[in-house]
């Protein structure tokens, strides 16, 4: 797939494309039934189908204080939008003077003169232009003015709408599970490992600490199996710890792992420090709960292993 950062980006000589918008936070379902109608229609037509979308979102540009946060980083965003099949993806830079153009400025520039579109393929909700005065109805009508078809996508969804705030939602109340059914794939998250302040290690459970500016939303404080993916690609088994650990004062939340069956040759053999890590989250486990006294935590945290080990190896069958 072509990652087009930027209008400057685009080749000057577009062949014709099939074209569909959206933030695409997360990926989920839901967006994926748009994408792959794009796709399906842009083969259809023999053109190339291209995803736009935008960084930063929408939300964090008009209303920096309550904007929603982002399920994923945009380099899994990238790569998860690559994976559906799309020929191109178009990441614009939104800030307030892009914003500031009418719907049809935006469809004639774009859609129409950039990308050569000719057709458009979006859901039924779809907002675009100035202060989102563009819907669905609009952008027919535009398509009849520039001559590009507009392909409607119905909602996904039996009894609610797919939709980023629903993943936003499970995550938040730590049903991994639950979001995993929306994106249709466990939620993970991206980030450096950084040193910690070695409790796990001391204990008997050395973890890998995920750098505070981690890509990805933090599902609620719990523990939870799930896997590490490191720079090469190869999926360890974890334990992954969300929380403060109440059984310790002054500790910060954080998310650590801890790598489970790691090789014989211990951990200093074993080294993520540095790395850029992948955590996935598979199954909630428990809740974060304080002990009393390190004998009772390491009991409890050599039974959170036994879990997720159980949950891991059914999920690999």
């Amino acid at each position: 797939m072509h990652y087009w950062k930027g209008l400057d980006s685009v080749p000057a000589d577009m062949a014709p494309t099939v074209v569909t918008i959206g933030n695409f936070d997360g990926v989920h379902l839901g967006h994926c039934e748009v994408l792959d109608s794009a796709v399906t229609q842009a083969k259809k037509r023999s053109a190339k189908s291209v995803a736009i979308s935008f960084d930063p979102h929408p939300a964090q540009v008009h209303r920096p204080g309550s904007a929603p946060e982002l399920i994923m980083g945009i380099e899994d965003r990238v790569d998860t939008l690559a994976s559906v099949g799309l020929d191109a993806t178009l990441m614009i830079h939104y800030t307030l003077e892009f914003a500031d153009q009418s719907a049809e400025e935006f469809v004639r520039s774009i859609i129409v003169e950039k990308l050569n579109a000719v057709a458009v393929v979006v859901g039924h909700d779809v907002r675009f232009g100035k202060d989102n005065s563009g819907d669905f109805d609009y952008m027919c009508e535009l398509g009849t003015r520039y001559g590009f078809e507009v392909i409607g996508v119905q909602d996904v969804g039996d009894k609610r709408r797919l939709s980023s705030t629903w993943v936003r939602e499970e995550l938040a109340a730590g049903n991994v599970e639950a979001a995993a059914a929306i994106l249709g794939r466990p939620h993970r998250m991206r980030g450096e490992v950084v040193h910690g302040a070695a409790r796990g290690r001391e204990l008997g459970f050395p973890t890998a600490n995920l750098a505070p500016d981690a890509a990805g939303i933090i599902p609620a404080d719990g523990v939870y199996a799930g896997w590490v993916i490191d720079e090469a690609g190869v999926r360890w088994p974890a334990a992954i710890s969300v929380g403060s650990n109440p059984t310790f004062e002054g500790v910060s939340r954080v998310v650590e792992s801890h790598v489970i069956d790691r090789p014989e040759e211990g951990f200093e053999d074993f080294d993520l420090y540095g790395q850029q890590i992948v955590v996935e989250f598979t199954a909630h486990l428990r809740p974060m709960v304080a002990y009393r006294g390190i004998e009772a935590l390491i009991e409890q945290m050599n039974d959170d292993v036994v879990q997720a080990r159980s949950v891991l190896a059914t999920e690999s069958h």
